[in-house]
């Protein structure tokens, strides 16, 4: 490809910038997503469209376009520009319509490019590291969750992470790296459904049995590592309507009562919030001190 020259750079930059996000595989909703920078469950990352603008409230990464492509793909300048303006006609396809609700669907999730893979899944000696001698998780639960690692043309190291409807099938997949301090933490392919996770656990309950709410995977794996039936929510504002209606469905269908250790921070106690609006019952629980979360006072028990 030939150099840009500082017209077509500029072009570059002012592609819409939510949807060069869509594109490298965020998840946008009410100009927010889920931030990849960092372990983000209440969807800090921000897009400012009239500045064309990201910026990640809790990390601070932030800055234009470009710098998107750079930090989510872990490129230098001139490579980032280079996929956009391979990809420039997508984008600007994708964002044409001013309304929300008229944009064409985004390209969606190819579930058969995936599915085999977590049919018999493999980990890595990093994986065992990260699950069972550091996060301490249960063989059963990483059996069950169908989680596997895989090795990217750079190197990297990945945990991948499927997530499944209630019926079983495969609607998205979250991958995090598991090199401390590599960015980004997390990718996830164009189209992946990634609002709830561990749906499949919802066919096991029994009537007024338990379910606890977590704000992460990782939270999740330690809550089910503990015995207890859970899902997680990352972020209250990416729920569909569908999402709704199926919490609230298990009030009606179970009497299910929902339960919760918010993280010991400011987004813990208003994801929380902002669940209870949509489960007026659900229990507050709080985790002791020196606890951020539930995955640190789960290795704290287990002790």
């Amino acid at each position: 490809m030939k150099r840009l020259d500082n017209f077509e750079i500029q072009r570059l930059r002012d592609l819409p910038v939510e949807g060069v996000a869509e594109r490298l595989g965020l998840r946008v909703a009410r100009h927010k997503a889920l931030c990849p920078f960092h372990d983000d469950h209440h969807a800090s990352l921000s897009f400012c469209v009239r500045r064309n603008t990201f910026r990640c409230f809790a990390c601070g990464a932030g800055g234009g376009v470009i710098d998107l492509v750079m930090r989510c793909l872990g490129v230098p300048f001139p490579d980032a520009c280079r996929w956009l303006a391979d990809g420039s006609s997508a984008v600007m396809l994708a964002s044409a319509a001013p309304e929300a609700g008229n944009r064409p669907a985004d390209k969606p999730f190819d579930a058969g490019r995936y599915e085999r893979y977590f049919e018999r899944p493999y980990l890595s000696a990093e994986a065992r590291q990260f699950l069972f001698a550091e996060r301490r998780i249960d063989p059963r639960v990483v059996r069950w969750c169908r989680l596997r690692s895989w090795t990217d043309k750079r190197g990297a190291k990945w945990l991948q992470i499927p997530y499944y409807d209630r019926a079983g099938r495969l609607i998205g997949v979250q991958s995090r790296n598991l090199v401390k301090g590599a960015q980004p933490r997390f990718r996830f392919p164009s189209g992946s459904v990634c609002s709830i996770y561990n749906l499949p656990v919802l066919n096991r309950l029994r009537p007024r049995e338990p379910l606890y709410i977590t704000e992460g995977a990782s939270d999740c794996w330690a809550m089910l590592s503990a015995g207890r039936k859970a899902i997680a929510i990352p972020s209250a504002t990416l729920l569909g309507r569908r999402d709704v209606e199926l919490l609230r469905g298990l009030s009606a269908e179970l009497s299910t009562p929902f339960h919760m250790y918010p993280d010991r921070d400011e987004p813990g106690e208003r994801l929380f919030l902002q669940l209870r609006e949509v489960l007026p019952d659900l229990e507050h629980h709080q985790l002791p001190d020196g606890c951020k979360d539930f995955s640190e006072y789960y290795l704290l028990r287990k002790i």
